[in-house]
């Protein structure tokens, strides 16, 4: 267990960077009086490419090589043998973890501009929510935005393309985040990681925001089971075509 303290700290802080400045990056957006209010789809999609870039890199520096910071990613891996069964549960955690206090650090960087806001406006800060809800379209959407999550990211670590990535391989991935937002985005707002929905949604719940809508919990199920479906898909499609 000790030579994984540093890659489940490496995990927990990666997923914390990833969260202060992907729900960072929402919260300029759409909170009331902010100075990047209404910057739109665009900006957030932006904001979440380099948010992923900032958490990879924060996470290979404090001690975690795979730098997943998303347990659907984790479980690809698990399958593929990559890890242990105890160590992905470890590293899940850490990324729970990770993504909750990450949520709160935002709450209190944006602490003047909670009240005024809309509350629906507040919850999107947090986790993802439907354009239209309808669960089972819904949890497709997930399952195909992280199918092609996981498999655009053993494409750009495959040897056909040069193997390891080095440290050009986290700005390809930023580069996947931004077109996965934008040509599949719209339906959900593309949770495509467990943590990444789950653990701001509990942070939402625990802490005090004037207004405060409930967390939507009857369709937390989609952001946080959808990614791990579509992760397991992608396991079976790049283990029968040599990229995992």
């Amino acid at each position: 267990m000790q030579s994984w303290l540093g890659p489940v700290f490496g995990e927990f802080f990666g997923t914390l960077v990833l969260i202060v400045f992907g729900d960072g990056d929402v919260a300029a957006t759409a909170l009331k009086g902010s100075k990047g209010e209404g910057a739109g789809w665009v900006h957030v999609n932006w904001g979440w490419a380099w948010a992923v870039v900032m958490g990879i890199f924060a996470a290979q520096a404090t001690g975690s090589p795979q730098a997943d910071i998303n347990p659907a990613v984790t479980l690809a891996k698990f399958m593929a043998g990559t890890y242990a069964a105890n160590e992905a549960l470890v590293v899940m955690a850490a990324q729970f973890v990770g993504a909750f206090l990450g949520a709160v650090i935002v709450y209190f960087a944006y602490l003047n501009h909670w009240e005024g806001t809309a509350p629906d406006a507040q919850l999107a800060v947090f986790c993802t929510g439907p354009a239209r809800r309808n669960y089972p379209c819904n949890f497709l959407t997930e399952v195909i935005a992280t199918f092609f999550l996981v498999t655009g990211i053993m494409c750009i670590f495959s040897k056909g393309v040069g193997g390891q990535g080095g440290w050009m391989g986290a700005f390809m991935v930023g580069g996947l985040i931004y077109v996965l937002g934008a040509a599949l985005g719209g339906p959900t707002g593309y949770s495509m990681n467990p943590a990444r929905d789950f653990g701001p949604r509990v942070a939402h719940f625990v802490l005090p925001m004037a207004g405060k809508r409930d967390s939507d919990w009857g369709y937390a199920w989609v952001g946080t089971i959808g990614p791990w479906a579509g992760a397991a898909v992608a396991f079976f499609f790049c283990r029968a075509f040599g990229l995992m």
